[in-house]
């Protein structure tokens, strides 16, 4: 008895081990025709648990040793079972064979509608049960996405890309490969946190992998997908509420599969140039939900940067429910010559629907990426990538490694280096000239000299040039020193100036900063006319706008995170300020009629001293909260995304008399509250800012201690939201109180979208307001509309002083 006691032990030891071990599954999966069959999903039944097919068919996953049965999905195919006892590596090659989908027994209606139209009203019906019925989850998710050329242009810029680009003789090649594991979680109705286990990108061993499961999401159950993506608008899902007045249905046809009838709908654009999908869906009946999806979106659409976008969602029970197993997004396009296409593929496995997650879980860290994820060598991603790589990926991995390794070696790195060290006379002219030590991690950069020359009338010609020298170190640490000289040969004044800061803790985005020195500086401290374009205007149309002073400073300052989405600012400042007077009234043409006007604001037609030479000491602070504040933590640093609540700051400057001989005495306190992007759907986006201050004391405030706002006098200006069209640059400036408001709203291309020979040109219009009001300039109020185009945009505006028009015409503006 006791040996037979000892006999089932031993055997109970053996049997444990063989059926706790794991053995390797794979396959090739093809179709009926023995083409194979891309990104099949492959699941253990009654599990979560699965992977998916690679773009030639072939799939493999690890399993229990025991009796393990595989399903195999492809939309458009039927589901296939294997059955089969697990002890070592088993090979399984399978066909799928086209699921049919019949039309027979359905009914048509008596006023001819498709059937589709009543499924789909049930499905819509549905939406929001579907869309809430999993309040929370979690998964394991892999992520691996590829980019490569298909056709590119033997030079661009006179480079040679077959070789810039590490291109075939065919000019094709493999971009980006990349791969990566994480776990995901979710809890509604957007509260995300992913931890990123590992990374792999070909040719860049150091590097940290851009997929990240949440960009993955395409949820068809929201009523707009995609937006502030591929477009700023987003695109309508064929279950949104008012799907209907977008989309035609067809029924293709039905089949039951597990005693269950789904259905085949095709979706259709009422309208080509609506931003909607284009494909089929496949529903079940009496659940009415969503099985798969395999839907595109083409230029039509209004997609940008790409020619078209193939999404390919299916989905797995979890229970009571059904969960996405599987996402691609397939895409082409193309530009310049450069011709590119690519995927990105999700595949989501052990799903936990009720994971019972702290209520404080979620605290705004989106992504976590550490410092080891990108350490796991090549053995880690043999025994765990659960998608087989293709031959051509696994040949980019060896190629680009090798010569990652090759190009971090010392040799190779010292010999590009002396090649871009190498001196040129585009690099002292234009481009500027950088002389970098790799092994010790240091830049010094010395300015271009032709940007370096400018003119004002202050000043005559002038030039301003400086160097910067910048040491890193690991994890985006860095200190940079810049020395700074200006001369004006009119007036011969010479200023210098030496500025340094240290970033010394990017988790906290804390860095320290000081400069000491002499300089030339706009009276409007928030800038009001950039010094080329002051140059251009000056000597080729006698029109000289910005004001300046001289002031010799010293300041000291910080910023530092005190908690996620609360950023304080501190500086300490004491400076010696000098009115100035124009010197030159050199221009290349004479306008008639039109003549330089001097350098005080105030009295145009007469040089004056705008302000007594005066010394100031002050101190300010600045609290900057965004509630809600999201953001990836690296080990490099933290990374804020987009928050959808409002950004307030709150702002304090004190002049301080006596000390050091310091002739100001204020305090000046504002607040401020703007956001960004405000999303209207299909109809664009909004952005807004208003601010309020007020000085609670003003004993002794200098013109340049005032507060000034972003004026424009020209034709020409940059884009920002809190600049006024039309508003003097100087005039309006306070020492009491005031409040600014602005507000802009983008509608996207919605309206131009509907003309025929505009809708090509994918202009966006857009309308805003500006408002001040000022104890010497109350209800002042802009109003504009106009068309944009990426960086270029031109609007015709009106500004009325109260009730009375006092300016209007257009205005040219430019984002570089």
């Amino acid at each position: 008895m006791k040996q037979f006691y000892f006999i089932a032990f031993i055997f109970s030891l053996f049997t444990s081990h063989a059926f706790g071990q794991q053995f390797l599954i794979k396959g090739t999966i093809k179709d009926a025709q023995g083409l194979p069959l891309p990104f099949v999903s492959v699941y253990i039944k009654n599990t979560t648990k699965g992977t998916s097919a690679n773009a030639e068919g072939e799939y493999s996953l690890k399993a229990d040793a025991g009796a393990v049965t595989l399903i195999y999905r492809a939309i458009g195919y039927k589901s296939a079972e294997r059955s089969f006892q697990l002890s070592g590596t088993q090979v399984e090659n399978i066909v799928m064979q086209s699921a049919s989908f019949t039309l027979q027994g359905v009914t048509i209606t008596s006023n001819g509608e498709d059937p589709a139209y009543g499924i789909m009203r049930k499905a819509i019906r549905k939406r929001k049960t579907h869309l809430n019925e999993v309040n929370e989850f979690t998964v394991g998710v892999y992520i691996k996405g590829m980019q490569k050329l298909v056709a590119a242009p033997k030079s661009f810029f006179g480079k040679d890309m077959q070789k810039m680009l590490d291109l075939d003789s065919n000019r094709k090649g493999i971009l980006y490969l990349s791969e990566s594991q994480s776990n995901f979680s979710f809890r509604r109705p957007d509260h995300i946190h992913e931890e990123m286990i590992s990374s792999k990108t070909a040719g860049r061993n150091n590097a940290f992998s851009f997929n990240k499961a949440s960009d993955m999401i395409v949820n068809f159950y929201d009523n707009i997908l995609l937006e502030n993506t591929l477009s700023t608008r987003g695109f309508v899902s064929p279950l949104a509420d008012n799907a209907l007045f977008y989309y035609q249905y067809k029924l293709l046809g039905f089949t039951i599969e597990n005693g269950e009838t789904i259905n085949k709908i095709e979706v259709i654009p009422r309208r080509k140039n609506d931003p909607v999908f284009r494909g089929t869906i496949y529903i079940a009946e009496d659940s009415w939900r969503l099985l798969d999806a395999n839907v595109y979106l083409t230029k039509q659409a209004g997609i940008e940067l790409i020619d078209t976008l193939h999404i390919t969602q299916q989905f797995a029970r979890v229970k009571n429910t059904y969960m996405p197993s599987h996402i691609s997004y397939r895409f082409n396009g193309g530009v310049f010559g450069f011709k590119f296409e690519g995927y990105f593929l999700g595949v989501y496995s052990n799903y936990n629907i009720k994971p019972g997650l702290p209520a404080d879980y979620f605290k705004g860290e989106v992504l976590k990426i550490t410092d080891t994820v990108n350490k796991k060598d090549s053995v880690y991603w043999v025994q765990n990538r659960p998608i087989p790589l293709t031959v051509e990926e696994n040949s980019n991995y060896k190629k680009k490694d090798s010569i990652a390794s090759i190009r971090s070696s010392k040799p190779y790195l010292d010999s590009v280096q002396k090649v871009n060290n190498k001196l040129s006379v585009g690099k002292i002219f234009w481009s500027g000239y950088t002389v970098a030590d790799h092994e010790h991690k240091t830049t010094l950069s010395f300015d271009p000299l032709l940007p370096a020359v400018l003119y004002n009338t202050v000043e005559g010609f002038a030039v301003k040039y400086g160097a910067t020298y910048t040491r890193r170190f690991e994890n985006r640490r860095s200190y940079s020193i810049r020395p700074e000289v200006r001369y004006g040969f009119s007036n011969e004044t010479f200023t210098a100036s030496l500025s340094g800061n240290y970033f010394y803790d990017p988790l906290k985005r804390a860095n320290i900063n000081a400069a000491i020195g002499t300089g030339i500086f706009d009276l409007n401290n928030l800038g009001s006319m950039g010094l080329l374009q002051n140059s251009l205007n000056s000597l080729l149309f006698e029109r000289n706008f910005p004001k300046f002073y001289k002031k010799s400073f010293l300041r000291i300052g910080t910023n530092r995170e005190l908690a996620s989405g609360l950023q304080a600012t501190a500086q300490l400042g004491y400076s010696k300020n000098e009115s100035l007077e124009n010197t030159s009234d050199f221009s290349l043409f004479d306008i008639k009629n039109r003549r330089f006007t001097s350098n005080n604001p105030f009295t145009p037609d007469a040089e004056s001293l705008l302000f007594p030479n005066y010394r100031a000491l002050t101190v300010s602070a600045s609290l900057i909260y965004t509630h809600g504040q999201k953001y990836t933590t690296r080990p490099d640093g933290k990374f804020y995304e987009s928050s959808k609540y409002p950004t307030v700051r709150l702002n304090y400057r004190k002049g301080i008399e006596g000390v050091f001989s310091s002739d100001v005495d204020y305090d000046l306190v504002s607040l401020e509250i703007s956001k960004d992007r405000i999303s209207a759907g299909l109809f664009g986006y909004s952005q807004f800012a208003v601010g309020a201050g007020k000085f609670l004391n003003n004993k002794a405030v200098y013109y340049p201690e005032l507060q000034h706002f972003r004026g424009n006098n020209s034709l020409t200006l940059k884009p920002e939201l809190r600049r006024f069209s039309f508003l003097d640059y100087y005039q309006f400036s306070t020492d009491r109180q005031y409040l600014e408001a602005h507000f802009e709203h983008n509608f996207a291309g919605l309206l131009i979208n509907k003309a025929p020979l505009l809708r090509k040109l994918k202009l966006e219009e857009l309308v805003g307001i500006n408002y001040l009001t000022q104890p010497l300039k109350k209800n002042y109020t802009e109003y504009y509309f106009g068309l944009q185009r990426i960086i270029f945009r031109a609007t015709y505006g009106f500004a009325y002083d109260g009730n009375k028009r006092v300016n209007h015409g257009f205005r040219i503006s430019y984002g570089f």
